[in-house]
């Protein structure tokens, strides 16, 4: 790997931490309102389109199923989700979105569709923005077929 490289994919994961910062920022901002953290407004996105396991929303929001477990929980515990029985797998239930849940997430709305018109208008124009959502994608497609197979070198010997 030559500097150059290695210099991108430092500025790249410094950058990538940095809007992760800012993203979980303006989601806590956004998620207050209506009741919500971030975390738990990502959780409820998650299983909005179709209820899904713990594991495999860790595996869409590419974070540790314990993680999710617990964030999981605590919504059901404040009925904003609800467990069902996943007929795939009877130990791993599905988490669903309950009517409140749903309710609590369409109060998010307007203040999401705000940002994204003010995202849209910094960038440049709609185009703008979806070519950065598809460099982004690019980039973790890629990370994930890197880290697939990707073994962290020995050491040298000294």
């Amino acid at each position: 790997m030559s500097r150059e490289q290695q210099d991108a994919l430092s500025r790249t994961a410094l950058g990538v931490f940095r809007l992760n910062g800012q993203f979980l920022a303006v989601s806590e901002k956004l998620a207050e309102p209506a009741g919500l953290t971030a975390a738990w407004w990502q959780v409820l996105g998650a299983v909005l389109p179709e209820p899904l396991p713990v594991a495999g929303i860790a595996r869409v929001m590419g974070i540790t199923r314990q993680s999710v477990q617990r964030v999981a929980d605590l919504l059901v515990r404040e009925g904003l989700a609800a467990y069902e029985p996943n007929p795939a797998h009877r130990r791993a239930k599905l988490l669903a979105p309950t009517e409140a849940g749903r309710a609590a997430v369409r109060r998010i709305d307007p203040g999401h569709a705000e940002l994204a018109a003010l995202l849209v208008r910094e960038l440049g124009g709609q185009e703008a923005f979806d070519e950065t959502v598809r460099v982004l994608e690019r980039l973790s497609a890629a990370l994930e077929t890197v880290g697939e197979s990707y073994r962290t070198p020995p050491l040298p010997q000294e």
